[in-house]
């Protein structure tokens, strides 16, 4: 071959290299480019179309899981309110919070397939959620009713429960006819959420009923039907008329109306539970919360400090009192409270508290932190019986 043959054919290998090197290039920036719309950076704003959310529930999705129905339907709130499409929801159901395996598990699941946010709907995903913020920092975590945030994509949010428990603790204050109040509760003092509620709830209760006592009843677990439906007749068997729960299934209610006696739900309206005994309902509004977490991701002004939202942001209410059920004057007794809660300030835990062991909370002319409320009470309130 002569050597002008072999020059002319190097000069073709080369510039086929050349082609391709090029072609790989442009490949690897239309990636990169894709890569970095895709990718969240703290104040920068994500596009609405690029936006991918894992949301983790700890049970199914059924009107028996009243927690995770709630938060469901809040997430269902958020989608329509913020214009997203069904293939921007990557959705984990039944990922028990009390296996760190299998949280971690769904949540690297719902990465590999692209979210940029994920919402773990339950205090047990905390820790779970602390670690691998840490390994992706480009993926914005937030927990519920947890109290860990790392600064960067790592945050809590929490609603105001407490403002709607002293609301439904009025309900239930001008109802009792035996001055006692049963309260079913998931767990004890060791967990200050739902403490809190109990405290708030008892702190109504005295507002319009000063001699009424709140009976707690704990069943250590979220879900568990039997166990909830157990405790509520113990309350009942003891006096209380009026039953209430903090726990994931209308069971407790449905156990009131059973034995003739009257409720108040919780998480959503159980009206259909129970319709002969629920008064009202503490409805959890997650929707309102969820929406203004993702428009701030949109919009840039996502930040990693606590989110909370109650009464006046439309994240937590109560069902309006089914008049056949309630007690005479009961509405315009909410309303007044629920005005003072939204235009005058009360915050429910304000000035000096009395525990029942005879100890004091607070100071006169201030009022507990939402940081306290929700994860700093150990104590319950003056009037509150531990059965």
């Amino acid at each position: 071959m002569k050597i002008e043959e072999r020059k002319g054919k190097k000069d073709v290998g080369y510039g086929c290299l050349l082609i391709i090197a090029c072609f790989l290039l442009i490949i690897l920036c239309f990636s990169g480019c894709k890569q970095r719309e895709n990718t969240w950076e703290p104040g920068m704003p994500l596009q609405k179309e690029n936006v991918k959310i894992g949301v983790i529930h700890p049970n199914e999705i059924d009107s028996n899981s009243v927690f995770d129905y709630a938060h469901y339907v809040g997430t269902m709130e958020m989608q329509k309110n913020v214009g997203l499409s069904d293939s921007q929801i990557i959705r984990k159901v039944n990922v028990f919070d009390g296996d760190p395996a299998a949280a971690e598990g769904a949540m690297r699941d719902c990465i590999t397939d692209g979210a940029n946010v994920i919402i773990a709907a339950s205090l047990g995903y905390m820790d779970t959620c602390e670690k691998l913020a840490a390994e992706f920092p480009s993926v914005i975590f937030a927990h519920a009713m947890g109290y860990k945030l790392n600064g960067h994509n790592f945050t809590n949010y929490s609603i105001r429960l407490y403002h709607a428990r002293y609301l439904s603790g009025i309900v239930a204050g001008l109802k009792t006819q035996t001055g006692k109040i049963g309260y079913v509760a998931a767990w004890g003092k060791e967990n200050s959420q739902v403490t809190s509620g109990i405290n708030a709830f008892a702190i109504g209760v005295r507002e319009v009923n000063p001699e009424a006592r709140i009976y707690v009843r704990v069943t250590h677990n979220w879900y568990d039907p039997m166990g909830e439906t157990e405790a509520a007749n113990a309350l009942i068997a003891s006096g209380c008329d009026v039953i209430t729960a903090h726990c994931n299934t209308p069971a407790p209610q449905i156990a009131a109306q059973r034995a003739g006696q009257w409720a108040i739900g919780y998480n959503s309206d159980m009206s259909a539970d129970a319709p002969e005994a629920v008064i009202t309902s503490v409805v959890l509004l997650w929707g309102a919360l969820y929406t203004r977490l993702v428009e701030g991701v949109i919009s840039g002004t996502f930040t990693p400090t606590p989110h909370y939202y109650g009464l006046a942001e439309g994240a937590v209410d109560i069902t309006p009192p089914n008049k056949r059920l309630a007690a005479p004057g009961t509405e315009s007794a909410v309303e007044m409270a629920r005005r003072r809660i939204i235009n005058e300030g009360f915050n429910v835990f304000d000035g000096v508290l009395e525990t029942n062991d005879g100890g004091t909370i607070g100071e006169e002319g201030k009022t507990l932190s939402d940081e306290i409320i929700l994860s700093g009470i150990d104590w319950y309130y003056r009037t509150v019986v531990e059965l």
